[in-house]
């Protein structure tokens, strides 16, 4: 009899073991780790709408040791766990089934970066810019940034409608729809443009549009920040006496061919309310984003005289500013020769 009941003892011990190690095992897969990266490094999946658990779970695979997939799909059955939600997720290099689990049932993103440059210089280049960085179409955000209606509870026009998007990096959801981003860029739109800068505006007579577009034409002129304030009150100064701005990327972008090199006289008829050249005042909006160190620039341009400029012949990068036309006319002869020597034809 006593033989029997430590047989019976032994048993439940040993089921007793098992159980606990199951249970251990269990807990260690589902709260610690069940995947571990290959290469000790963290790795990071865009999820598109309907994706399937197996199709993803491959993926993952390719970059995670799984310790065991049969605790996985437990602890998926368990939560009822079967359509991952939409959304970027960056995983660490160890994660438990839980983790795991969790984020992409409950969509549990991680935010990316979005930024915006100064090489963005149409609506069609900005939409097709955010498609690619982003879930949303770059079609619903370019009829977004061409409706007149759209734009007016942003106090911009389609033409004006860059402004919107300062450049900088920015932290967004990976599937954010079309309306959020432009809620959100409002708000950094209005953060930027505080009362000081909207005063500082005022002052000189113009518009946070009014300015941008001003920037945009420095923006495109040179990348010498030391010159922005210059060629801020050039064009200021333009402004005010009411004289063409004569700016050779408003010709470029009139034309809409951004490989030129060089502005010929033919390109000067082009007849489009861009080209500042045939008309004056500034253009219906901006030639491209700007830098919100050259928008400041225009804010704080100094007092000049200056009312014309001219890329320096010696190539530098720089320019020679001038009072008088006949100033500005000996440099510009001296540069059209360089040009010429250098086959800069287009």
């Amino acid at each position: 009899m006593k033989k029997k009941h430590v047989i019976i003892l032994v048993i439940a011990a040993v089921v007793i073991l098992i159980v606990a190690a199951v249970a251990v095992e269990q807990y260690y897969r589902y709260e610690i780790c069940n995947f571990t990266s290959k290469d000790g490094e963290e790795h990071g999946y865009h999820v598109y709408p309907n994706t399937n658990l197996d199709s993803l779970l491959t993926t993952i695979r390719q970059d995670y040791e799984m310790g065991t997939e049969t605790s996985f799909r437990w602890h998926s059955r368990h939560a009822q766990f079967r359509t991952p939600k939409e959304g970027y997720y960056l995983f660490p290099a160890k994660m438990g089934n839980k983790q795991l689990i969790r984020r992409l049932q409950m969509g549990e993103q991680t935010p990316v970066k979005l930024t915006f440059t100064q090489q963005i210089r149409t609506r069609a280049q900005l939409a097709g810019h955010l498609g690619k960085q982003l879930l949303l179409d770059s079609v619903s955000v370019k009829s977004r940034l061409d409706s007149a209606k759209y734009m007016a509870q942003y106090g911009l026009v389609p033409e004006t409608a860059v402004c919107l998007f300062l450049p900088n990096t920015y932290e967004v959801y990976w599937t954010i729809t079309p309306d959020q981003l432009f809620q959100r860029m409002y708000k950094e739109y209005n953060r930027f443009w505080n009362d000081t800068r909207r005063a500082k505006a005022a002052a000189l007579g113009l518009t946070p549009a009014e300015v941008a577009t001003i920037a945009s034409i420095i923006a495109s002129e040179t990348n010498k920040a030391a010159e922005y304030p210059t060629i801020a009150s050039i064009y200021l100064n333009r402004l005010r006496k009411g004289i063409p701005l004569q700016a050779c990327p408003t010709v470029i972008y009139a034309v809409g061919d951004f490989s030129m090199r060089r502005v010929l006289k033919r390109h000067l008829e082009t007849d489009s309310p861009y080209n500042t050249y045939k008309y004056r005042g500034l253009p219906p909006g901006p030639i491209r984003l700007a830098r919100t160190s050259i928008i400041d620039a225009v804010l704080d341009a100094p007092k000049t005289d200056y009312l014309y400029m001219c890329a320096n012949p010696d190539f530098s990068g720089t320019h020679v500013f001038s009072s008088s036309y006949t100033q500005h006319a000996a440099t510009a002869r001296r540069y059209q020769r360089e040009l010429n020597k250098r086959n800069i034809r287009s």
